[in-house]
C-alpha cells in the first residue's frame, strides 16, 4: 500500500469517525451566531478576536461532558434530568430553553429569507422563510437518521467558506496577532453586551441537548459497541475536539472578516441581516459578499434541524413520549408535531416587528443568560458516581467545566448590573 493509499484511508476513517462533535460544532455557528459575531466586528473591529481562544476549551469540555451523558447513561440530558434528579429542576431547565430555542429558530429562518432575497432580489423574502420551513419539516420527517447525519456532515463544508473571505482583503497581520493574544475589554452595557451574546451564541444551551442524544442515536446504530469503554470516549472526545476546532474558527474568522472590512470602512452597525453581507460587497468585492451570503443559508439548513430536534427532544423526554430522528412519522407523532410546531413558531415570529438581527442577538443574549444555570446542572451530572460510575469528571474536565461556569455567570451579572443599576 503506498503512502497516498495509506493518507486517503487515515482520513476516510478520520472522517467517519466525526459525527455529532462536527455536527454540534457547526450548527453552533448558525445565523444568530453569524449575526452576532459580525456585529462584535462592525462595532469594535478585531477587540473581539480574543474570545475566540477563551471559548474553544471551555466549549469543548462542556460538550464533551455532555456527550459522556448520552454515552454513559444511553438518555439524553432531559432524560438524565428525569432519572435522577427533582422535576422541578427539569421544568426550570424547561422553561428557560423553550423560548430562546424558539427565537433562534425564528431569526434564523428569517436570515434565511432575507438572504435568499438579496441573492434573488425579484423573489420575496416571505416566500424563501416559507420554502425553507416547509423544505425543512418535510426533509426532518421523511429522511431517515442516518441520511439526516450524513446530510448535516456534508452541510458543514459550507462553513469553510468564511475561512476564504478575510484573504480576499488586505489584512494587517500584526494587528489581528496583538488583539488575538491580548484581551480588550470595556466596561459598558454595550460591549458587555456582546460579550455575552458571543459566549451565548457559542456556549449554547441547546447543543448541550443535541450533543447527548445524538451520541444515543450514534450508539442505537453502532453494532459492534454496544458497551461504552475508553475507546468509545476516546472517539467521541477526538469527534468534539474537532468540531469545536471548527466552530471556532469559523466564529474566528467571522470577527476577522467583518472587524476589518466592516469596521475599517466606517459601518459600525448591522440592523438586518442582508446587511452583513451587502456591506461587504462594496468593499471587499462580489465574491467575498456571495460566500458570505451563501454560507448564511447553509449554516441556517445546518442548524435548524438541530434546533427543531433539539427542543422536541426536550419536550418529549419530558413527558414520556415517544422520541427520536430514526423513528417513522407514524411510530413518533407527537416528537414531528413538536418539530413542526417549534418551525411554525418560529416563523411567526418573522411578523411581530422584530428585525432579524435584534431577534439574533437577543437569542445569543438569553442563551448567555440561561446557560450558567444548565452548565451547573451538567456539572453536578457529571460529578455524580451514582450517574457517571467510572466516567466521572476528571480534575481537567472540571477545571474547564467550572472556569466556563464563573466566566457565564460573571459576564451575565455585569450585564444585568449595567441594563438595570448603573
Amino acid at each position: 500500500m503506498n503512502t497516498k493509499t495509506k493518507v486517503i484511508n487515515k482520513l476516510n476513517r478520520f472522517w467517519k469517525l466525526l459525527g455529532p462533535g462536527l455536527i454540534t460544532g457547526a450548527s453552533d455557528d448558525d445565523p444568530s451566531g453569524i449575526a452576532t459575531y459580525s456585529q462584535a466586528g462592525a462595532a469594535y473591529g478585531l477587540s473581539t478576536l480574543w474570545t475566540g481562544l477563551l471559548a474553544f476549551p471551555l466549549m469543548a469540555a462542556i460538550q464533551q461532558m455532555c456527550a459522556k451523558i448520552g454515552l454513559v447513561t444511553s438518555l439524553g440530558l432531559t432524560g438524565a434530568l428525569k432519572k435522577n434528579y427533582p422535576r422541578p429542576v427539569l421544568y426550570l431547565m424547561l422553561l428557560f430553553s423553550f423560548p430562546a430555542i424558539v427565537m433562534n429558530i425564528g431569526a434564523d429562518i428569517a436570515g434565511m429569507g432575507a438572504v435568499g432575497n438579496l441573492l434573488f432580489p425579484s423573489i420575496d423574502a416571505t416566500f424563501f422563510s416559507v420554502f425553507f420551513t416547509v423544505a425543512l419539516l418535510v426533509l426532518i420527517i421523511y429522511l431517515p437518521y442516518l441520511k439526516i447525519a450524513a446530510t448535516l456532515k456534508y452541510l458543514c463544508v459550507v462553513l469553510l467558506v468564511y475561512l476564504v473571505v478575510p484573504f480576499l482583503y488586505h489584512q494587517d497581520w500584526g494587528l489581528i496577532l496583538k488583539n488575538t493574544f491580548v484581551p480588550n475589554l470595556e466596561f459598558n452595557k454595550e460591549f458587555i453586551g456582546i460579550l455575552v451574546g458571543i459566549l451565548g451564541t457559542t456556549i449554547s444551551p441547546y447543543l448541550f441537548f443535541w450533543q447527548a442524544t445524538m451520541e444515543v442515536e450514534e450508539m442505537k446504530h453502532k453494532k459492534n459497541h454496544l458497551v461504552v469503554d475508553k475507546k468509545i470516549i476516546h472517539d467521541m472526545r477526538q469527534d468534539v475536539d474537532f468540531g469545536m476546532t471548527f466552530s471556532g474558527l469559523v466564529m474566528y474568522f467571522i470577527i476577522l472578516t467583518t472587524g476589518t472590512v466592516l469596521y475599517n470602512g466606517g459601518i459600525y452597525q448591522i440592523d438586518t441581516v442582508e446587511q452583513a453581507a451587502i456591506a461587504l460587497r462594496p468593499l471587499a468585492g462580489d465574491l467575498a459578499y456571495l460566500l458570505f451570503a451563501i454560507g448564511i443559508i447553509g449554516t441556517g439548513l445546518l442548524a435548524i434541524p438541530v434546533l427543531s430536534g433539539s427542543l422536541s427532544y426536550i419536550i418529549t423526554e419530558t413527558f414520556g413520549w415517544e422520541q427520536g430522528l430514526d423513528k417513522k412519522f407514524h411510530e413518533a407523532k407527537a416528537f414531528y408535531a413538536v418539530i413542526a410546531v417549534s418551525l411554525v413558531l418560529g416563523l411567526s415570529l418573522n411578523y411581530v416587528g422584530i428585525s432579524p438581527v435584534k431577534a439574533l442577538i437577543y437569542t445569543a443574549i438569553l442563551y448567555g443568560l440561561t446557560a450558567p444555570v444548565l452548565i451547573a446542572i451538567i456539572l453536578h451530572i457529571c460529578n455524580n458516581k451514582d450517574v457517571m460510575g467510572q466516567f466521572t469528571n476528571s480534575k481537567r474536565s472540571n477545571v474547564l467545566g467550572f472556569s466556563a461556569l464563573i466566566l457565564m455567570t460573571a459576564a451575565a451579572v455585569a450585564l444585568l448590573y449595567l441594563q438595570f443599576v448603573a
